[in-house]
């Protein structure tokens, strides 16, 4: 039985490669179908190619006979595989930015966007953090050396009463680490890398503005509006063995988090970044994805 082909290009230059019923199906999963009516399906597409005596077929005209045949399984998984297809085939590389407050979940969320789309590099702003701890003296810069929300324990000079203490010390918390974010960013357009950042220190109108202008910069503001639920996700995080805090410290300062919570949202607003209420993980997914993809096409 002869090896089927499947020929691409890339720099202006032909390669082809074995057709691989595992790679179709793991593109299949990224369009949310199950992985084994994926394999199932994938073996479908190769007898076909088969049945048609086909012995090479380029990468573009095989996305359309998998799209082709989607839509007669499962009309919305094509939608999202052509989707997802669409995306791989940007130029420039996906730059994803997913902020929010302490306990929102912006860890669980940027681990599936980037599972999704098929990004390999994703890192949190608290390891940015914790290289920079590493350079930088205690003395020097004290408010990194505190969580976001505690920051301010640590500022030199005590704010006039009439100001919010828990937000000066959070942006100056977040000012200090957004030059490790900026550096990141940087790094990853430079060599094509596509990435996913999350965290407490992704905070709209702190990234520099040049980087977040750019059409493959996308950036999302996740919240809970309901404060039960958000303790909720404390009490859920703290019940897991690599927990490292204890509950108590987080409900000691639940407080001076959802003021946190409320600065994120008031700074989502005004630099326009999408905010998503992340109740539901698929529904937040979905809307980052449709999102980006929006975004992307525009150019």
């Amino acid at each position: 039985m002869k090896m089927i082909l499947v020929e691409g290009q890339v720099g202006g230059k032909k390669y082809r490669e074995p057709f691989s019923k595992g790679v179709l199906a793991r593109s299949l999963t990224r369009a949310e179908m199950d992985p084994n009516k994926a394999y199932t399906f994938a073996s479908h597409i190769e007898s076909y190619l088969r049945k048609e005596g086909i012995q090479v077929i380029t990468i573009d005209d095989l996305i359309q006979i998998v799209g082709e045949k989607l839509k007669d399984e499962n009309r919305e998984i094509a939608e999202k595989y052509g989707m997802w297809k669409r995306l791989r085939k940007c130029r420039d590389p996906l730059i994803i930015l997913i902020g929010g407050a302490s306990g929102v979940g912006t860890s669980s969320i940027a681990f599936e966007v980037a599972n999704r789309l098929g990004i390999r590099n994703m890192i949190s702003t608290d390891m940015i953090r914790e290289v920079m701890r590493k350079i930088v003296s205690k003395e020097l810069l004290p408010t990194i050396y505190e969580s976001s929300y505690t920051a301010y324990r640590s500022l030199r000079i005590p704010p006039p009463p009439e100001l919010d203490e828990v937000l000066i010390g959070f942006r100056d918390h977040v000012d200090t680490v957004s030059v490790g974010v900026d550096a990141v960013i940087e790094r990853a357009l430079k060599e094509g890398i596509s990435i996913v950042i999350e965290g407490v220190h992704i905070v709209p109108g702190f990234v520099r503005e040049d980087l977040v202008a750019r059409p493959n910069v996308n950036m999302y503001v996740l919240t809970i509006q309901d404060e039960e639920v958000h303790k909720g996700r404390f009490y859920s995080r703290c019940r897991q063995l690599w927990a490292r805090r204890p509950l108590k410290r987080y409900m000691n300062y639940f407080g001076a988090i959802r003021r946190t919570h409320k600065y994120f949202e008031s700074q989502a607003n005004k630099y326009h970044v999408p905010v998503i209420e992340n109740i539901d993980v698929t529904t937040t997914l979905d809307s980052i994805i449709e999102d980006i993809t929006k975004s992307n096409f525009k150019k």
